[in-house]
């Protein structure tokens, strides 16, 4: 078994979702056992090396490795294979750790593109669901410090929905849903709903209503709860 730290520094520019796949990028958000280590942000999608036992380790571009590599943060991989400058070598690289959140017992990191876990390595030539589909444009890429519960499952990941425009100081409806490792999604009661300096709490329906700010702008929604990953941010337009 061979470990190596990876320390990548890559520029990424914030971009609305359909200019960021007119450049093909993806939307990459790295949350750790504490806090958000890399906030949203729009990845290229490029080949890029890690060194390993002194080697340079090819990582396909539109791989979630790739993404992670893109942010440039520090992380910590091993591998159980025997990569090199060819990207399909790259299929048993593991994420062992990102920051200083480092993989104990059952709990570590793990990836989501969309709302569902990965089945595979995270630089695996066969992609994120093993059916030859890489990642894509536009997708996003959740990496996240899982904690198992007895069944064996990650905690839920949040993702909000609400209108793209409403009017300042209108009353923004905001539903939050938690989607397991499937992808199967349930509402969420008591998640905090943040908009601008607003904040509501969701109630058992999974929805709140939120304050928009009296100033016209683009503003975030996003959703957070204690045991779960908070929400990607989503743009909401306010004027």
């Amino acid at each position: 078994m061979r470990r190596v730290a990876v320390i990548v520094l890559a520029g990424a520019v914030l971009a609305a979702p359909a200019a960021a796949e007119a450049r093909g990028q993806v939307e990459v958000m790295v949350v750790g056992k504490r806090e958000v280590l890399v906030p949203a942000k729009h990845v290229p999608l490029a080949k890029r090396f890690a060194g390993v036992d002194g080697k340079r380790c090819a990582l396909g571009r539109a791989t979630p490795l790739s993404a992670l590599a893109g942010t440039g943060i520090s992380f910590r991989l091993v591998d159980y294979g025997a990569c090199s400058r060819r990207p399909r070598d790259a299929g048993s690289l593991y994420v062992r750790q990102i920051g200083r959140d480092r993989a104990s017992g059952r709990n570590g990191w793990v990836y989501k593109v969309g709302r569902r876990s990965g089945s595979g390595g995270a630089a695996d030539p066969a992609g994120p669901f093993g059916t030859g589909r890489k990642l894509r444009a536009g997708q996003r890429v959740l990496w996240f410090w899982c904690v198992k519960d007895a069944s064996d499952s990650c905690q839920r990941t949040l993702e909000t929905s609400a209108a793209g425009t409403i009017a300042p100081g209108g009353a923004l409806a905001v539903t939050v849903r938690g989607y397991d490792e499937n992808g199967r999604g349930v509402p969420v009661a008591g998640a905090t709903v943040r908009l601008g300096d607003a904040t509501a709490v969701t109630g058992a329906d999974g929805v709140a209503s939120v304050t928009a700010p009296a100033t016209p702008g683009s503003y975030a929604v996003q959703a957070s709860k204690p045991g779960l990953v908070l929400s990607f941010p989503r743009a909401v337009e306010v004027g």
